[in-house]
């Protein structure tokens, strides 16, 4: 049932997002020990119990102002998008600054998330953070679903864009049947997996769905380090769906590994010669791309060319 569902709402959506997403692909996750995790047991609290990012009020910040502008914004470009749980939390998320190493923000929000309706979290050391639903609708029973995803996101702008990704929200926009954000990388790597698991623990006691234990990791994009370093004691089940991939109607079953490098070149330096004049090279207009998935195209290296 889980899988029909988290189809259901993977049906419509990726960066750009197409109204149709990913389907979840599994991923090895390394576990080293941490200590003094937090476990959580939220009491529902009253909407304006609890902090919301960029909340209205009458004395704001023109910088809040400003988010408070994103937040309606980016709501209304969603607005229509089917699952609609899942494009309101994407646009919520997108109000967020998330670049690696900096998930304090996001890390909140779920947290309030999870307090507002009542659900289990718990967080390791390092930031990862694990929010539990209970299973509903005959599914009580079922051994425990991880649904896995990174909350931090790559963080590139256009030449001549002035946005700081520590501060600003992302800016939606429709551009046919993509949806796109304004100048900036959209953060659908990975924030529509965090959506998706989001709308999967907002689902009613009516929806037929096992326990599930929803893990937001983070620093995926510089390092792995939320993984590498996780908790062993932040989730129990046994089998995970890794949301973080871009092939649609695929489910990849297994496991992946990978390897740090460190190469030392000694080098050795001397003073310029008299009349020698240095120069800036730029190599730009390359096509790009992600080395994981492009690097057997022969696309344009710059390291490459110069």
């Amino acid at each position: 049932m889980i899988y029909r569902k988290l189809l259901h709402l993977q049906s419509r959506g990726v960066m750009a997002l197409r109204q149709r997403m990913s389907v979840p692909s599994n991923s090895a996750m390394g576990a080293l020990s941490s200590s003094n995790n937090r476990t959580v047991v939220s009491p529902r609290l009253r909407p304006h119990d609890f902090p919301r990012p960029f909340s209205s009020g009458s004395q704001v910040s023109a910088s809040a102002m400003a988010g408070q502008q994103a937040v309606a914004h980016n709501l209304k470009v969603v607005e229509g998008l089917k699952p609609e749980p899942l494009w309101r939390f994407f646009a919520q998320l997108s109000d967020i600054p998330r670049p690696s190493k900096q998930e304090h923000k996001v890390l909140e929000w779920l947290r309030a998330f999870a307090t507002e309706r009542g659900l289990e979290w718990q967080q390791d050391d390092v930031g990862n953070m694990v929010i539990r639903r209970p299973g509903s609708a005959g599914g009580e029973d079922a051994p425990p679903v991880v649904i896995q995803g990174h909350v931090d996101m790559v963080t590139e702008k256009e030449p001549g864009v002035d946005h700081d990704f520590s501060a600003d929200p992302l800016v939606l926009r429709r551009d046919g049947g993509w949806l796109r954000a304004t100048g900036t990388t959209l953060g659908a790597d990975n924030g529509i997996g965090v959506c998706a698991a989001l709308a999967l623990l907002e689902c009613g006691p009516d929806t037929k769905l096992p326990p599930l234990e929803c893990l937001f990791t983070v620093d995926e994009e510089t390092g792995l380090t939320g993984a590498y370093d996780i908790s062993p004691e932040l989730i129990k089940g046994r089998t995970m769906l890794n949301l973080d991939t871009e092939e649609w109607g695929e489910i990849c079953i297994g496991c992946a590994g990978g390897g740090d490098m460190l190469s030392t070149l000694q080098v050795q330096l001397q003073q310029r010669p008299p009349g020698l004049r240095p120069h800036v090279l730029v190599v730009s207009g390359l096509l790009g791309g992600h080395s994981g998935l492009n690097i057997h195209e022969g696309r344009g290296n710059a390291l490459r060319i110069l």
